[in-house]
C-alpha cells in the first residue's frame, strides 16, 4: 500500500459535498485529515491518502474534475506527546 499526502482546496460550490468520503469509497483509499479550515467561502484539507498508487491517482484525476484544487504535500511532522 502506498501513502500520499496532499493539499485539496474546495471552492464555494463544493464546501457541502462529500468529497473525502466518495474518494474512500470509490476508490477504495484510506482518508486520513491532519489540518482542515472550512468556512461558507471555501476550504481545504490537509489529507493523507493509502492505497494502491493507481487508485490514488485515479481519486486525484476524480477530484480535480469536480473542480477541487489538488496539490502535493509533504508529509507532516507530527508531535511526539
Amino acid at each position: 500500500m502506498a501513502k500520499r499526502f496532499f493539499k485539496l482546496t474546495f471552492p464555494p460550490e463544493l464546501i457541502t459535498d462529500h468529497i473525502l468520503y466518495d474518494m474512500g469509497q470509490q476508490f477504495n483509499l484510506v482518508t486520513n485529515v491532519f489540518r482542515a479550515n472550512v468556512t461558507h467561502d471555501a476550504g481545504w484539507v490537509m489529507l493523507q491518502l493509502d492505497g494502491k498508487v493507481e487508485d490514488i491517482n485515479r481519486a486525484v484525476a476524480w477530484a480535480k474534475e469536480k473542480g477541487v484544487n489538488v496539490e502535493k504535500a509533504p508529509e507532516p511532522a507530527l508531535k511526539q506527546v
